[in-house]
This record gives C-alpha cells, structure tokens and sequence, in this order.
C-alpha cells in the first residue's frame, strides 16, 4: 500500500513537471501570424522608428510654411534712448521732452507693447535637399518595416514548425516508451521462465530507463517552443502551454523557386533609399554656399492694455543673406556629407553582393535538404522493418537481446532523424522564398 501511494505521489510530480497541469491552448499558424503583426514588440520598435523618422520629415514643413511669433513685453526704463523710443512708439511724445535735461536724464518711462511677428522663406536650395533628404530617410525606414514583418513571419512560420516537430518527438518517444516497456515484459517473463539471462533483463531496463529521460527531454522542449512564441506574441507564458492545431507533415513537398535576387526586396530598396537620402544631404551641403532669401515683417501695438491699440505700426522687408566664410565649417560639412554617401554607396553595393551569396548558399541547401529528407524517410522505413523481423525472431528466441534493442534504437533515431529532416526541409523552403521576395 505504501509502494502505490509514493508511485501516485511521483506521478502527480512528473505531470506537474512536464506542464501536464497547465493549459494547453490550440493555435494555428494563421492565427500566430495575426497575433505578431499585431503584437509583436520588434514590430512595434520599428514603426516608432519609422514614425520618428517621420516626424522629421514633418519638420521639414518650415521650408515653405511661416513661423508666427506673438509676444507682450512690458518693461520699466530711464536709460535716455529707451525711454525716448519708448514715448515715441506710444505716441506720447511731447515738445516738453525734448528738453536736453530731460533727454540726458528721463524719468522712469514704462512701456506695454504687444508684437507680432512673421518670418517666410523664399528662396532656400539647401533646406529644399535637406527635406528630400528627410523624405527619402522616412521612406527607409517605411521599407525597413515592412521587410520586419515579412522576417516575422519567417520566424512565426519557424517557431510554429519547431513546435509541431517537438510534440512529434514526444509522441514518437511515447510509443517507443510503451514498446520499450512491452519488450520488458516479455524479457521479464523470459527471464523468470529460465530462458534469458539477467544482463539482459537488466540490458532492457536500461533501455527503457534511456527512452523515459529521451521523453522528459522532449517535453521540455514542447514547453521552450511554446515559450518562444509567446515571447513572439508578447503574451505571458506562466501557466500555458501553446499546441499546435495542425500536426507536422512527415513528407516534403518539393517547389521550384526561382532563386534571383530582386530589387524589388524591401530591405534593399531600403538601402537604395538610405543611399539616396545621403546623396540628398551631400547636395544639401554643397548649396549651403548660395544665398538665402527671406522674407519677414511685424505689427506692434503698444498701450498698457493687452492688444490696446494706441499706438501701432508695422514693418515689412526681405533679406538675401550669404554665408560667404564661416571658418571651412561648411566646406568641412560638405566633404563630410560626400564621404558619407560614398560610404552608403558602398555598403549598399556590398548588401546586395551578400545578399546574393546568402541566396546561391539557401538554394544549395535546400538541394542537400530535399536529398536528406527522401533518403532519411527511406533509412526510417528499412529500419522499421528491419527491427519488426527482429521482433518476431525474438519471441521465437531466435534474436539476442542486444540485437533487438539495437534494432529499437535504430528504428527510433531514423524515425525522429526524418522527422527533422522534413523541418529543415521545410525551413529552408520559406527561407528561401524570403530572400526572393
């Protein structure tokens, strides 16, 4: 009685150890996808660059928009030309004030004025290549974003294979342990009749002791997958267990793809753009040496009361100003910006060349994978019957011991070596199909 009340108590552990107790939620692949557009943090991370980015193209705005400026200053003054100017934009002036004793030593004069002002570019060629510039930049990281959601996906689809391959191993690990177990129980009626020796009772005990920690093993895995895609989904792992809704193929399905590299691929027409957004700057930089023209103009009320209108008056003008030396600051600007374009240049020329190196290298593997995965569906299948002849030969004690469970062993390893063949397989499929999209 205390022999099955400490084998209840070890069995409620090891089922709380496995994940047994937690829930398991049943989730398709298209539903994963959903989620991550939706939830995903490195998604989210890209959009805020991608919004920051366009922010600073909105700032660019000030190129053609006016910047308007309202102010009220009251201030107290007998300095001699303040309150002089002050009485006179009042108009307040009187001949009593010209008094060369009262305008080399005023009384204390006070002034309200309330000032509007505007400030209207004309004609400014550096901030025109400098907004498309900005531009250029915001349209990047657009792409940049987009080719972050496409490699979600890839990664979603990876994860979610991963997950199904792991509750495969369980399940093929499960049937192993309950043939393991059956084969002891033979052996064990064997032995008990005279018939086997106790190497290999105790031979078969250590295979199944292998098979129960290859299980534990698995198991783990079914939760480290399930918990990578919740880190995916920005989803709490505590207390769930992810499983999959449909169960991983156990055969290829072989494609052609064409394996040239398009430009159309986001992530380099984000390094074209990139580029672009350098040569902008670098133009930029170069018509920093041509003037400017602005126009700018102000209309002052000037009473003690708030927008009292008193005294007024206003002023309007233009100014084509010209930077014609500022210490080699804008020349050294310039040769700054040129070699930062030809480094972009450079890069994105490199990007694509890797690119392409990393396109020639999938498409190669994907060749070994398809190879890998009929010829180890095929080891599978001779194991299998070479361990079912064996079977029979040993009840017919005609077969070692060892020769069975060396047969077991094999059948077990080629089966779970297909099934990670179909994975690769598989991965590599969509890798593939990645990199040409």
């Amino acid at each position: 009685m205390k022999k099955t009340k400490l084998f209840l108590l070890n069995a409620t552990f090891i089922s709380s150890y496995f994940g047994f107790s937690q829930d398991t939620l049943s989730i398709s692949k298209s539903e994963l996808l959903q989620k991550v557009s939706e939830k995903n943090l490195q998604i989210k991370i890209a959009e805020k660059t991608y919004q920051s980015a366009k922010s600073d193209y909105q700032q660019s705005n000030a190129l053609f928009l006016p910047n308007i400026n309202v102010s009220h200053t009251g201030i107290v003054t007998t300095n001699p030309l303040m309150a002089f100017g002050s009485k006179l934009n009042q108009e307040i002036l009187t001949a009593s004030d010209f008094n060369p004793a009262l305008l080399n030593d005023p009384v204390k004069t006070q002034n309200f004025a309330t000032k509007f002002e505007i400030q209207q570019p004309l004609i400014n060629i550096d901030g025109i290549y400098g907004r498309q510039a900005a531009k250029s930049k915001m349209e990047a990281y657009q792409l940049q974003t987009d080719r972050t959601k496409e490699y979600l996906e890839l990664e979603v689809s990876k994860s979610y294979m991963q997950l199904q391959l792991a509750y495969r191993a369980v399940k093929v690990l499960e049937k192993a342990n309950a043939t393991g177990k059956a084969n002891l129980k033979l052996v064990q009626n064997y032995f008990q009749q005279g018939l086997l020796q106790k190497t290999d009772l105790l031979n078969v005990q250590v295979r199944v002791n292998e098979i129960t920690n290859q299980l534990q093993y698995a198991k783990s895995n079914i939760q480290n997958a399930s918990d990578y895609l919740a880190f995916l989904l920005n989803e709490e792992t505590k207390g769930k267990t992810y499983k999959p809704s449909e169960e991983l193929e156990t055969a290829i399905s072989v494609e052609t793809i064409a394996v040239s590299l398009s430009e159309n691929r986001k992530d380099i027409q984000a390094m074209n753009k990139s580029t672009t957004a350098y040569q902008k700057m670098y133009m930029s930089s170069k018509m920093n040496f041509l003037p400017r023209l602005n126009a700018f103009g102000s209309y002052e009320l000037y009473d003690k009361n708030f927008l009292g209108t008193s005294a007024k008056g206003y002023l309007v003008g233009a100014q084509l100003s010209w930077n014609v030396f500022d210490g080699y600051k804008s020349i050294g600007k310039m040769n700054k910006a040129k070699a930062d374009f030809q480094k972009s240049e450079v890069e994105t020329e490199q990007y694509k060349k890797q690119s392409q190196l990393e396109l020639n290298k999938t498409n190669r593997q994907l060749i070994d994978a398809e190879n890998k995965a009929n010829l180890s569906q095929l080891a599978f299948e001779q194991a299998q019957e070479g361990y079912r002849i064996r079977q029979n030969r040993f009840t017919q004690g005609l077969e070692k011991t060892t020769d069975l469970l060396q047969s077991e062993t094999q059948m077990i390893q080629k089966e779970l070596e297909h099934l990670q063949a179909v994975f690769e397989y598989n991965f590599t499929k969509n890798y593939l199909q990645f990199l040409t999209k």
